[in-house]
């Protein structure tokens, strides 16, 4: 092998020396102005050009297949440039010049090469006369292992082994390019994925020194060269409108109606973006606050007398149920009462009401009651909301629910006229609701409490009661607000406090001022104290589910005709009155039921397209 290595080593060396002082003797541009690159494509071209002529030419005069012919010509034109090469090359082979290749010291015969029979080549490694360093690459000709001439630094690795990088590096791969295991962070569930825990308008990953701006949502019509259009409404409409401005009722509806699950609730009790919004305008068509008129929905629901005093009820009683459990009740523990007959009765499987939470003492939360227990473990009233149409996805509850098909389950909801409105304007369109769909569907009883206000739970716990007054949440045992007045009691039944309510104005929720509905037009039934005397609840029946609602319940009750219904309708007289003050836009019953943001717009003064203003 010595002497045909050798020679074979021989003719390919001075076929690279050749090929590299060729490309060395043209100059990047000759006088016709074409770069030398630009002249060897011309060159093969011509050549090729030529040559496939006198091969065609020669096949047609041989009779061959023509792609048999150019098979051939193609083989001995290969050969033929070959020969010239070499038989040109060898007059240079002194001259030659292997670029980033280091010296070596060692013999030519102490290298091995491959042998040409097709067999792989031997591996170098382990051999004691393998040339040292013959991997490394030249100083200042490229990057190596160990080295790196580009510019960028070296990190080590886990091992303390320094390995070039493009400055973000990759974690993956070692210094002999060998692929590693990767480790992905696990993604979040239900919520917007946060791989640093950071805030979420925060910039991760920024160099030291560098000061960068998170660019905000307009800067999408600032690539796209194009403006919103006043019609496609997103939630930034909504937060812009109601949520920023302080009058949001915490009712829920948003969170229900998004078709693509994309609302949530944060840590404030507020709706919040959790994915990227679809513009497709629900959560704004179906808020209380924003694009809903709820005064329209009323008529929807209850017919066209059902806009006057306290609606167009089919009936009205002053009520109390006859049992030991209604000490810890509000008032006569109808709700709680009719709740656990609809049970009994098979008519629900469940019952969504508010409980306290288990962290913060008198703070309520959203709970699927469904067996009596829990129902009276959960009598009385909390005075903040929980926005309970945000709590409909069945999943959630799925633990408590009967084995039984979704589209075939029944339940009550009890809540505030506002969340009563909302989910009635919900239920009116058979749209896809994605994870509440099954939820909003299957309400089939409405009980709203009688309110005038709702309260912000850590202004009138926190600020107002404890701060403001020394009552901690933990001394409370009830609460009420009756004739005009906030009353606190102690776990043992005696009062702490009794306020006018209009001193905790600042703790209420804003956007209360603007409801019209005290007794609950759009319920089937309205539960509250208002018009009847201690220890009984004023009862209105408006629908006939609330009338069979009422069948179930009745042999447990003690009951008579309501005892003051003028008092039930000066309440209602005065809300209005209030929302009429505080409303910027028209009350109007018999407008459409959908108000557009542009007209809301108009008439709040609020942003046009928020978001393309940099919301």
């Amino acid at each position: 092998m010595g002497i045909d290595g050798e020679a074979e080593r021989s003719e390919a060396s001075e076929m690279r020396a050749g090929a590299a002082g060729a490309e060395r003797s043209e100059g990047p541009d000759d006088a016709s102005g074409e770069t030398a690159s630009e002249k060897r494509h011309a060159s093969r071209e011509a050549s090729d050009r030529g040559s496939s002529a006198e091969r065609s030419s020669a096949d047609r005069s041989s009779g061959r297949n023509p792609r048999e012919g150019s098979e051939a010509a193609n083989c001995e034109d290969e050969q033929r440039e070959s020969s010239n090469q070499v038989s040109g090359e060898t007059a240079n082979r002194d001259d030659r010049v292997f670029p980033a290749v280091p010296e070596s010291e060692d013999e030519d015969d102490a290298v091995i090469v491959p042998e040409t029979s097709g067999a792989a080549p031997h591996s170098r490694e382990g051999l004691d006369h393998t040339r040292g360093g013959a991997i490394e690459t030249a100083t200042d000709e490229g990057c190596g292992p160990d080295t790196c001439t580009c510019g960028e630094k070296t990190a080590p690795d886990a091992e303390g082994r320094s390995v070039a990088t493009d400055g973000a590096g990759v974690s993956n791969v070692d210094e002999t390019g060998s692929l590693g295991d990767l480790e992905f962070t696990e993604p979040a569930e239900d919520v917007s994925q946060n791989v640093d825990d950071g805030e979420p308008d925060v910039r991760v990953g920024v160099p030291e020194g560098v000061d960068l701006d998170t660019p905000t949502y307009s800067i999408r019509s600032e690539m796209n060269d194009i403006e919103t259009p006043d019609e496609k409404t997103w939630f930034m409409e909504l937060d812009e409108a109601v949520i920023d401005e302080g009058r949001c009722i915490q009712c829920g509806t948003c969170v229900a109606a998004c078709p693509s699950d994309s609302i949530g609730v944060g840590d404030d009790d507020l709706p919040e973006l959790v994915k990227m919004c679809t513009g497709c305008s629900l959560c704004w068509d179906f808020c209380p606050r924003g694009g809903l008129r709820y005064e329209r929905q009323w008529k929807i629901t209850g017919g066209e007398d059902n806009v006057k005093g306290a609606g167009d009820p089919i009936t009205e009683f002053s009520a109390k149920v006859d049992d030991d459990w209604t000490d810890a009740a509000q008032d006569g523990g109808v709700v709680t009462g009719m709740l656990a007959s609809l049970l009994e009765a098979g008519e629900i499987d469940g019952a969504l009401i508010a409980t306290e939470s288990e962290d913060e003492p008198w703070k309520a939360e959203s709970f699927l009651a469904t067996t009596e227990s829990e129902l009276i473990e959960n009598a009385g009233t909390v005075y903040n909301q929980t926005l309970a149409l945000g709590n409909l996805d069945l999943k959630r509850w799925e633990h408590k629910l009967p084995d039984k098909d979704w589209d075939e389950l029944s339940l009550a909801l009890v809540g505030t006229p506002c969340e009563i409105e909302g989910i009635r304007a919900l239920q009116d369109f058979e749209w896809d609701y994605q994870s509440h769909d099954e939820g909003i569907g299957a309400v089939e009883y409405t009980i709203a409490l009688m309110c005038t206000k709702n309260f912000n739970y850590y202004s009138l716990m926190g600020e107002q009661l404890e701060v403001q007054r020394g009552v901690s949440p933990d001394e409370i045992g009830k609460m009420d607000v009756l004739h005009g007045k906030l009353m606190v009691y102690d776990h043992d039944g005696g009062m702490i406090l009794e306020e006018d309510i209009e001193n905790f104005h600042d703790a209420a929720l804003k956007g209360c001022d603007e409801c019209a509905d005290f007794t609950g037009f759009c319920a089937d039934v309205t539960v509250g104290s208002v018009g009847s005397a201690d220890e009984y609840s004023s009862v209105i029946l408006r629908t006939e589910q609330g009338v069979t609602a009422w069948e179930h319940t009745e042999p447990k009750l003690d009951y008579h005709d309501l005892e003051d219904k003028s008092a039930v309708g000066k309440l209602q007289g005065w809300d209005k009155k209030k929302a009429f003050e505080s409303l910027e836009r028209p009350f109007d019953p018999d407008a459409p039921r959908f108000i557009d943001y542009t007209d809301h717009a108009e008439n709040y003064g609020t942003a046009m397209n928020p978001h393309d203003e940099g919301h």
